[in-house]
């Protein structure tokens, strides 16, 4: 049996007492650039992040989450060209979950960053999503498998390295649990902590 609501946000607890430094673990927003101070009611949000009713996020920034390049990071996904929509879709989602979520307390860590001074570190998303996002994202390209630094930001958005080669995802990432700490630094969860899918908009 799926567990209820009630028991995904007492694991959230759980996992934020033994991990993360905030005391704040549920419905708060992390101090970034385009987050709000505190999470609110939003009923117009992109197709994607709209079963976040209660986020972190507003329309404007919302929108953002699907566009080949996206204000104010300047990430884009299609570095090793057009990205295949199948794939794109997680990270979209990816993007509403970090931007729209009011419940990523546990694993909201400080940063000394000039457009950030929070962000979201470890967050165990459940296996099958990982498994569904690097089997969406096999044919798809890109030049690295580590996506947390080491871009060429020389035109203003990412670039891939000199050098570095295009491939298809699955040669830079061999595993789903690769891909998940790759990109975003996820640790893949056999528990059902975290849905990059929310079965409820509330549990994340």
């Amino acid at each position: 049996m799926a567990p209820t609501m009630t028991t995904q946000l007492w694991l959230l607890l759980v996992w934020g007492l033994k991990y993360g430094p905030r005391t704040e673990l549920l419905n708060v927003c992390r101090n970034a650039k385009r987050h709000k101070e505190k999470p609110g009611w939003e009923d117009k949000l992109h197709e994607q992040c709209s079963p976040w009713k209660n986020a972190c996020s507003s329309v404007n920034t919302s929108q953002e989450a699907p566009k080949k390049v996206s204000y104010p990071y300047r990430f884009t996904w299609d570095h090793c060209g057009p990205m295949k929509p199948a794939c794109k879709r997680h990270f979209t989602q990816d993007t509403c979950l970090h931007e729209c979520s009011p419940n990523l307390g546990p694993w909201i860590q400080e940063v000394n960053q000039s457009w950030r001074k929070e962000q979201i570190l470890n967050v165990p998303l459940c296996k099958e999503d990982c498994e569904v996002w690097w089997e969406d994202c096999r044919t798809s390209y890109t030049c690295k498998s580590n996506w947390h630094k080491g871009w060429n930001w020389t035109s203003g958005f990412n670039e891939c390295p000199v050098k570095a080669v295009c491939h298809c995802f699955d040669f830079y990432f061999l595993t789903p649990a690769a891909l998940c700490s790759g990109i975003e630094s996820f640790l893949q969860s056999q528990q059902l902590l975290l849905r990059q899918w929310p079965l409820h908009p509330d549990v994340v």
